[in-house]
């Protein structure tokens, strides 16, 4: 009887880790099958981008900026994205906040100091060789 009870404590952790790699997988062929032209995708790396083409079997063609189309593998998208939709509130808050954010940007800029590098004399003394 201990035995078989063992087993089943070691097949039963088995048997379900290997139902959920599955639908996994199904879920991520799914997202591969079900990419189009528009999509807006996060890659495996992070990368943002929109998909241009999807023509090929294993390559697929993403915009990660205007004028700018990468190809990847299709096994780098890493899941559909929702577009950033900017409202109205955001871009006038955007629109107030800029032009007094760069006067201090090109201030703290004019006011950097400007230093002479340091001689090798004052970074580090003389090595004395042969000396015990």
């Amino acid at each position: 009887m201990l035995p078989l009870l063992l087993v089943l404590v070691l097949a039963v952790p088995l048997v379900m880790s290997t139902r959920k790699q599955k639908k996994q997988q199904a879920a991520q062929q799914d997202l591969q099958n079900s990419l189009a032209p528009g999509d807006r995708v996060m890659t495996t790396s992070g990368l943002y981008g929109t998909v241009a083409d999807t023509s090929g079997d294993t390559t697929i063609d993403i915009e990660i900026a205007p004028g700018v189309v990468t190809t990847w593998l299709r096994l780098a998208v890493r899941e559909k994205v929702e577009p950033v939709v900017e409202t109205e509130e955001d871009a006038a808050d955007e629109a107030v906040e800029t032009p007094a954010e760069e006067p201090a940007v090109i201030e703290s800029a004019t006011a950097v100091k400007t230093e002479e590098p340091p001689t090798t004399a004052q970074v580090a003394p003389p090595l004395e060789h042969g000396k015990k």
